[in-house]
């Protein structure tokens, strides 16, 4: 049995913080004592931002985004092109897509990936809201932007099997080689989507 070494509030801060991905026991100990250092610097702002967040985020009702707002700002910005629809398994996905800036367009997020295995079927998943918006008939082009894992391939599958009887095109986001990638230090799993989607020169 380990010894306590602070008392319980800081126990409890360590404990918490140990559970943010990324952060085992003994990072989190480290998180806790620069907080702790920092207290007027980080730790009182980093608590009142948390308050702010848990009063006031919220799930976007139309994309499953998070944000202040429901709908998003996401969903309600006119600039956005309102007929291409990238369809993402968490929050996480969407971020990166946005930070790479490559398209002006909207979202939908599943909340996960369809995995027997852990107990995770359809109803779990955000799809009937997505087969909704698609019915809606605005929507023309649905990009399936779900991981190359074994699970994210059979969501594809399965979206685009919900999907089929819409006049909506369905793509995906290419696999291989990464720019600036070495082919030496690819995997063969890698090297092979890359040769089965090369294009012309």
């Amino acid at each position: 049995m380990s010894k306590r070494i602070a008392g319980p509030e800081i126990e409890r801060l360590i404990q918490l913080l140990a559970k943010v991905p990324g952060l085992g026991p003994r990072s989190a100990r480290r998180a806790a004592l620069h907080l702790i250092k920092k207290k007027e610097a980080l730790l009182i702002p980093l608590g009142s931002a948390m308050q702010d967040a848990a009063e006031k985020v919220r799930i976007c009702s139309t994309c499953g985004n998070v944000d202040t707002s429901d709908p998003c700002m996401i969903c309600t910005d006119p600039r956005r092109e309102r007929a291409t629809l990238i369809v993402v398994e968490d929050v996480s996905d969407l971020w990166a897509l946005e930070r790479a800036g490559s398209m002006n367009v909207r979202y939908h997020v599943l909340g996960g990936r369809l995995s027997p295995l852990d107990g995770v079927g359809p109803d779990d998943l955000n799809i009937v809201s997505l087969v909704s918006r698609v019915a809606e008939g605005e929507i023309k082009e649905v990009i399936l932007a779900v991981n190359a894992t074994v699970e994210g391939q059979t969501t594809a599958h399965y979206i685009t099997d919900q999907l089929v009887d819409f006049d909506v095109r369905i793509t995906r986001l290419a696999h291989g080689v990464p720019v600036g990638g070495e082919l030496d230090y690819l995997d063969e799993g890698t090297l092979t989507a890359a040769l089965r989607a090369r294009t012309s020169i």
